[in-house]
């Protein structure tokens, strides 16, 4: 039986940013007016209104859907900025469709919803990531190690297993996470107990695996909801047999009395404490400006590319399906893990069914296209919009594969393009990108970053090359010297 809110708490809340409403309401004028729009210079200010009122009208209904108040905090991410983008797209279509029903847009271009789009685009945007960057800038520090959450799958979707993710969300929400449940039911895969997804059959448990291995997400425990006899005798030496392999902990809900029992042990897939030495660097003045730079020129970018985004999305969709973005967690400034996105260029790692797909099969002469001139990574403008990530820096890196003594790469915003990429990429050991990487944080510039991004362009054209002049000797390893000499 469905327990409702007491009277008091019951009410539909209906809240809209003061500064949303006040950017919907102004920004319309101010399309009118870069547009220069007939009915502005015959004076027929009622034509304006109307559509001035329409379009404010159906902002706030936009924002009303998709809740875009809930993204104008200091956690503003790439997830709230197409939130954003989806509530402006739906409030232009709203205004378009009542207008031309009305008045046939007389007396107002037809490139003016275009215009208004862009500017209320960029007005939320500008705000919330003004927000973070502020909050971000102000509470810089490295630590030298994550709070590692343990990363759970359970099999079985009954009672016992609904009752036991509950308790370990109230227990512990931020050291436990249920990732996915797994049940042999062909009635509930698709849906959900207590807020997580059953994703299939216990006999895919290996394909979920790696498919979050590949995300950059270790499994480090598996849970089944009842005792070993929950499952067949088969099933459960399969799933023993993954569990050594993969030297995941196998529990048995029955068994686990008190959370005491669970000591969580950092997963191999978070970043581990590492004894580093200290360094006592003062970045140079140059990244205090450069988060502005930034900015502006990724929210540039984006309109500029925006019809190749549109068309790298459909390509995208038409040649490995939905979904078009592919999403990895990687380390970030201050250490602070974030999800950078790209678009998907191999087909799922499995068929429907769990069976494993081949890597050859997978990778289509589209998707190599694609990866080959770097446009799968375009997605990336909008972390580097949100602030995750910079235009240039070093490239952000696997939880579990930081070098020994990150504390120098953590203090800068990861880059899209970097000096370890354009001087070798791929080709470069991890010692020697990281050793390109430091160097670059210990001399970076306005003029650097502009030679960076010539190289870039090159790089796009030609493919990777290993360069002979990438930094001076003292900041290279040996090998790589010996390698670059070499070439």
């Amino acid at each position: 039986m469905r327990i409702w809110l007491p009277a008091s708490y019951g009410s539909v809340t209906i809240r809209v940013s003061v500064f949303d409403a006040t950017w919907a309401l102004l920004s319309p004028w101010l399309a009118l007016w870069i547009r220069g729009a007939l009915a502005l210079s015959t004076n027929d200010w009622s034509v304006a209104a109307f559509y001035c009122a329409i379009s404010f009208i159906s902002s706030l209904i936009a924002f009303l859907i998709f809740r875009t108040r809930e993204g104008m905090t200091h956690l503003f991410s790439v997830y709230d900025a197409l939130e954003v983008a989806k509530a402006v797209l739906v409030s232009e279509f709203m205004t378009c469709l009542v207008l031309f029903s009305v008045t046939r847009l007389d007396g107002i271009p037809r490139s003016t919803p275009l215009i208004h789009a862009l500017i209320l685009a960029a007005g939320l945007l500008i705000a919330r990531a003004s927000l973070r960057t502020a909050h971000s800038d102000s509470n810089v520090s490295v630590p030298n190690g994550q709070v590692a959450t343990e990363h759970i799958i359970v099999i079985g979707s009954n009672k016992l297993s609904s009752l036991y993710i509950d308790l370990l969300r109230a227990y512990a929400r931020d050291q436990y996470s249920v990732l996915a449940v797994l049940d042999d039911r062909d009635e509930m895969i698709g849906r959900s107990i207590a807020g997580v997804r059953v994703l299939g059959p216990s006999h895919h448990l290996l394909p979920v695996i790696e498919e979050f291995k590949e995300h950059g997400i270790g499994v480090d425990r598996i849970i089944v909801g009842g005792d070993r006899d929950l499952l067949p005798q088969e099933a459960m030496a399969e799933l023993d047999r993954i569990c050594r392999e993969y030297k995941i902990r196998l529990d048995f809900v029955p068994q686990l009395v008190g959370l005491s029992a669970l000591q969580a042990p950092i997963s191999q897939y978070q970043a581990k404490p590492k004894v580093s030495t200290l360094i006592t660097f003062s970045l140079p003045h140059y990244f205090w400006a450069k988060r502005y730079v930034d900015f502006f020129f990724s929210l540039l970018l984006i309109v500029i590319l925006l019809p190749v985004l549109l068309v790298v999305a459909v390509v995208v969709l038409l040649d490995v399906g939905s979904p078009i973005f592919y999403w990895q967690r990687r380390i970030g400034m201050n250490g602070i893990i974030f999800q950078i996105h790209k678009f998907r260029t191999l087909k799922p790692a499995f068929d429907w069914r769990g069976r494993p797909i081949g890597t050859t099969e997978r990778i289509s002469w589209i998707g190599a296209q694609l990866r080959k001139v770097r446009l799968d990574e375009l997605p990336q403008l909008l972390n580097v919009l949100v602030g995750d990530m910079s235009l240039i820096g070093p490239r952000p890196l696997l939880p579990h594969d930081q070098p020994p003594n990150p504390t120098l790469r953590l203090m800068v915003r990861p880059g899209i393009t970097g000096w370890a990429q354009v001087n070798g990429g791929k080709l470069l050991t991890v010692a020697e990108k990281n050793a390109l990487d430091e160097w670059y944080i210990r001399n970076a510039s306005l003029e650097l970053d502009l030679k960076i991004v010539a190289k870039t362009v090159l790089f796009m054209l030609r493919g990777e090359r290993l360069n002979a002049k990438t930094a001076e000797p003292e900041d290279r390893p040996k090998r790589h010297r010996r390698a670059a000499h070499g070439s």
